[in-house]
């Protein structure tokens, strides 16, 4: 494959990975199906949510490069060194964007959602109750490997499966992320040092 096609068909690949981790970060805003979170956010939603990295790391700092990288991938005036070499950078850019989409999903999966905790004692407040477990309900391990104490997060209904389920969904999607803009930063340096195909094919 020439690396003017590499670069197209890369560009074209990252867009539902995008998407993905763009609608996943607007539903994390959104803990239990509820607007509520939304009206107090310091309170009701954690940190790793409110840093937007699905919608802008993951999601806009990609997407951007993505549409960039694979427009260099046509034949045409981008399709040479140039091109190729500004591919790199975007690449670079983008890699930057899914990295930190991974790093703050990955925390927010770590740290847990913030939730109405019902503790053993039988005190219940608003709190992440997860961040802190080793303090509040002793567990030896995360709360990951703890299913029994999800259920005592009682509003929002269901918040720790919803946020496990989009914060692994972003990381996975960033992960891909990761992949794909690596092996086109490979590419574009390939495309820089020999050229593209497009000599090769007469068309300049």
């Amino acid at each position: 494959m020439c690396t003017g096609d590499c670069a197209k068909f890369i560009g074209a690949s990252l867009y539902p990975f995008c998407a993905l981790c763009i609608i996943c970060n607007l539903l994390l805003l959104f803990p239990g199906w509820t607007t509520e979170a939304v009206q107090d956010p310091q309170e009701k939603l954690t940190p790793e949510v409110l840093y937007l990295g699905g919608f802008f790391g993951s999601g806009l700092l990609v997407l951007i490069p993505a549409i960039c990288i694979q427009y260099t991938g046509r034949h045409g005036k981008l399709n040479n060194r140039v091109g190729m070499l500004v591919s790199i950078v975007l690449a670079a850019v983008a890699v930057c964007g899914s990295i930190y989409g991974f790093v703050t999903s990955l925390l927010g999966l770590l740290h847990g959602p913030q939730c109405y905790y019902q503790f053993i004692s039988g005190d219940r407040r608003w709190t992440s109750p997860f961040k802190r477990e080793w303090e509040y309900l002793e567990l030896e391990r995360s709360y990951l490997f703890h299913r029994e104490v999800w259920s005592r997060c009682t509003i929002p209904v269901g918040v720790v499966e919803f946020n496990v389920i989009l914060f692994s969904t972003i990381m996975v999607a960033s992960a891909v992320q990761v992949v794909l803009c690596t092996i086109q930063m490979i590419n574009g340096l390939l495309g820089f040092l020999c050229g593209t195909c497009q000599r090769r094919r007469g068309t300049v």
